[in-house]
């Protein structure tokens, strides 16, 4: 028998992960503080809850999917949140992107009521949320990780236990620092191949071929030629994300000289009033210092 699922967060990756869960035959209890997200997915075939601690009461498994560290902390613990719903046999799933120093702590709470919690972040966007094809990297005990891999096996393409609580959200932010980094290389790249005259769409073609391959390259690469900067992944997280790392890298002395530069690029974007597009649009930076729109010619 599948256990009972909740799931708390209906946003851009949210929804298709409800989707998903739906197809493979799991009854999906789920709550937004948006409405008519609830009302969306309700008639996608979840069952709509008001409350993050309703959708406990219900559930098995809760699975936590929002924004950011303050937000899980309210969801888990503040009114009409899960945590009073908790008891022993219970798990909660965190797939959102958080302080990892937060997910220890509150990840300890959760023990302390005789349940558990993994730390599961993702990487893929939008595109591996709809697909079931996510990276995902699992921080918690080995056991509950078992228990609850047939799920993670649904949303994702790989899954990877890699270590104890808070571990996941480690190893999520070596993925945003490496991601940021990259994208940040691809605009620079793009701006200095078209200002030195050559086709942008030829300079994607031949990059997507060599050594050079990436994920900002495949996802992004052709959308940033068509100005289409519609969020897969949107700025503003991309810099939180950062800021974690940041924080992170404070706490152990790892020094982080490149993140460091990148984070100031994207707050570049945040103060342009650019935070809910793709983070792809780190490239409009590089544009603007050298005078150039970068975009397929016809």
């Amino acid at each position: 028998m599948k256990p009972v699922l909740g799931f708390i967060g209906l946003g851009i990756m949210g929804k298709p992960m409800v989707r998903n869960l739906l197809k493979a035959g799991y009854t999906v209890h789920a709550y937004s503080i948006v409405a008519q997200d609830v009302e969306e997915i309700s008639r996608d075939g979840a069952i709509g809850q008001t409350s993050a601690r309703a959708v406990a009461e219900a559930a098995e498994i809760t699975i936590t999917m929002v924004p950011n560290t303050p937000q899980v902390e309210d969801v888990l613990f503040g009114e009409n949140g899960l945590a009073s719903a908790l008891r022993e046999g219970k798990v909660v799933i965190d797939m959102s992107t958080i302080s990892s120093l937060a997910t220890r702590h509150f990840a300890e709470k959760i023990k302390a009521l005789g349940a558990n919690m993994l730390d599961a972040p993702v990487s893929g966007g939008d595109k591996g949320a709809k697909g079931g094809t996510l990276s995902i990297m699992v921080g918690g005990d080995a056991d509950v990780f078992a228990r609850c891999q047939p799920i993670f096996e649904v949303l994702g393409g790989r899954v990877t236990h890699v270590g104890s609580h808070g571990a996941g959200q480690v190893v999520k932010s070596c993925n945003q620092v490496l991601a940021a980094a990259t994208m940040a290389a691809l605009g620079e790249s793009l701006v200095m191949g078209a200002k030195a005259g050559v086709d942008p769409a030829k300079i994607v073609e031949v990059l997507s071929a060599g050594y050079a391959r990436c994920g900002a390259l495949d996802i992004r690469g052709n959308l940033i030629l068509e100005r289409n900067f519609d969020p897969g992944f949107m700025t503003r997280l991309q810099y939180k994300d950062l800021n974690l790392a940041m924080e992170l890298s404070q706490g152990i002395d790892s020094p982080m000289p490149i993140a460091s530069l990148v984070r100031e690029l994207y707050k570049t974007c945040m103060a342009q009033g650019t935070g809910n597009e793709d983070h792809s649009n780190i490239i409009k930076v590089f544009e603007q210092l050298s005078g150039i729109e970068v975009q397929a010619r016809s």
